[in-house]
């Protein structure tokens, strides 16, 4: 009767919130919801009297544009769960800790990766088409490099550019240079963000083998690094500024308040220079994520301002 009681079921307690709380850990949804958030507001840069606003739209890019990173972050974490499982930080996430097996992790994202592209396709073909080179760089090219390269990093800001471009797209139906313009943009952010991760999650990455620094060490060119990919962030972020990135255009009000967010960035960066610690690298990272949130805010507003 003991033996009965105590099913594999019950054992591993089994639930419908634990069910929909190893989802939201394996597709990493804190990250994918900033990243569909990156869509929307290319998609809201991008619309226009020539291509009106659709709700629909809206929504296929958010449901499709979370299929995609979720599936991404599932099959990265497939081919890492035995390095995962090394890492304080990740040990405990559902394939290293065996809440979810692998079958059903495979399972799970193809069946996102699917409805993603199909989503997106129904959007428009660019759309699917740029969502496919994503999830292609970061599980096939970023993920295996990361223990091989500090390059890994070079490799991953090109899918991690892409859904603030994405939103234009899906507004548009094309890519040109306001498309491309939001891409720099966001490349140039992937590098003193993932830089002061590695900083400050050295040791952890270190167990892993991971390489994310750019000399595989925190120490002054490293640091000199951040701060000049955070002087190429500020130049990319005003260039619309300009009057040259076609219909995406920024006004000197909301150039000045851009270039006020990119100093305080750039503060924090020269700032890890002279401490070289953990806690301002974190510091910086989170100084990065607020930038590039509130950087993406400023230029809607000043769109319908």
């Amino acid at each position: 009767m003991h033996s009965i009681k105590n099913t594999p079921l019950e054992a591993k307690n089994i639930t419908l919130k634990s069910v929909f709380l190893d989802f939201k850990e394996i597709t990493k949804a804190g990250l994918a919801i900033s990243v569909v958030f990156s869509s929307v507001v290319g998609y809201l840069l991008g619309f226009s009297e020539k291509y009106p606003f659709n709700f629909v739209t809206l929504l296929m890019l958010v449901i499709g544009g979370y299929c995609m990173v979720g599936a991404s972050n599932i099959f990265n974490q497939i081919i890492e769960r035995d390095l995962d499982a090394k890492m304080d930080r990740t040990k405990n996430r559902p394939l290293p800790s065996g809440r979810i097996s692998v079958n059903n992790a495979l399972v799970l994202g193809f069946v996102l990766t699917f409805v993603g592209l199909l989503v997106l396709y129904f959007i428009n073909p660019k759309t699917a088409m740029f969502g496919a080179i994503s999830i292609f760089m970061y599980v096939s090219l970023y993920t295996p490099l990361k223990t091989l390269t500090p390059l890994s990093v070079f490799v991953g800001a090109f899918p991690g550019a892409i859904p603030f471009m994405l939103g234009w797209v899906a507004a548009t139906g094309g890519f040109g240079i306001e498309a491309g313009t939001l891409f720099l943009i966001q490349f140039f952010w992937q590098f003193p963000h993932f830089w002061a991760i590695g900083w400050f999650l050295y040791d952890d990455y270190e167990k892993a083998g991971f390489f994310m620094l750019p000399t595989g060490k925190r120490d002054n060119k490293t640091a000199v690094q951040i701060i000049l990919y955070t002087f190429w962030l500020i130049i990319a972020s005003v260039l619309p500024v300009l009057g040259f990135t076609g219909k995406l255009e920024l006004s000197i009000i909301g150039a000045v308040a851009v270039v006020l967010l990119g100093i305080w960035m750039l503060y924090w960066a020269f700032k890890l220079y002279r401490e070289k610690d953990a806690a301002t690298a974190k510091k910086l990272m989170l100084v990065s994520v607020t930038y590039i949130t509130l950087l993406q805010i400023i230029y809607v507003i000043d769109k319908f301002i």
